[in-house]
């Protein structure tokens, strides 16, 4: 293991960085009967969620165990960098993207999962405290040709500073159930 990988041992992270992530409460790992199928997905459809504040200690967290670059994990070298300053790690503003999709509607959604992504864009840097907001936008819907049961949601989700800028753009499609199979 490389030694920049060993949190404990990493000079360059902040002691608010050494913790764990929480685990879900009993309520938020409890399976939600679907509310929003392939049919409820139309071209144009947009969902908002946010705004979600970017905790500096989280973000810190996250990069001294997945991403540990200066720019992520230390303000004064941070500075050194093309960034400027701390910035979150682009993974870290993904996982986020994700879970306010999930908190917006794909939580009450009866998605199969995602085929893969067709595109990610880190646009701004993510500071900590900054407030960033989702707005997911179907771009097109078609029903899947070899499995009756399911649609695909091409989607744009993008994330937005607390002064309208795009932070992150990702395009990428949700496979979800019918609500009735091979219907039309």
């Amino acid at each position: 293991m490389h030694p920049d990988m060993n949190r404990s041992d990493n000079p360059r992270v902040d002691a608010t960085a050494q913790r764990f992530y929480r685990t879900p409460s009993p309520d938020e790992s409890k399976p939600k009967v679907p509310q929003l199928y392939w049919e409820d997905f139309t071209a144009g459809r947009v969902f908002e969620h946010g705004p979600r504040r970017m905790p500096r200690d989280e973000m810190i967290a996250f990069a001294a165990e997945f991403d540990p670059q200066p720019m992520h994990l230390d303000e004064a070298a941070a500075r050194d960098t093309m960034l400027g300053g701390l910035a979150a790690s682009g993974w870290y503003v993904c996982c986020i993207l994700m879970r306010m999709c999930v908190d917006a509607f794909v939580g009450e959604a009866a998605s199969m999962g995602a085929p893969g992504v067709d595109e990610v864009k880190w646009l701004r840097p993510v500071r900590p405290g900054d407030e960033l907001t989702l707005r997911a936008t179907v771009l097109e819907s078609r029903a899947s040709k070899s499995r009756p049961e399911m649609g695909l949601v091409r989607f744009q989700f993008a994330l937005f500073d607390p002064e309208g800028r795009s932070v992150m753009v990702l395009v990428t499609s949700l496979m979800i159930h019918r609500r009735e199979r091979g219907a039309a």
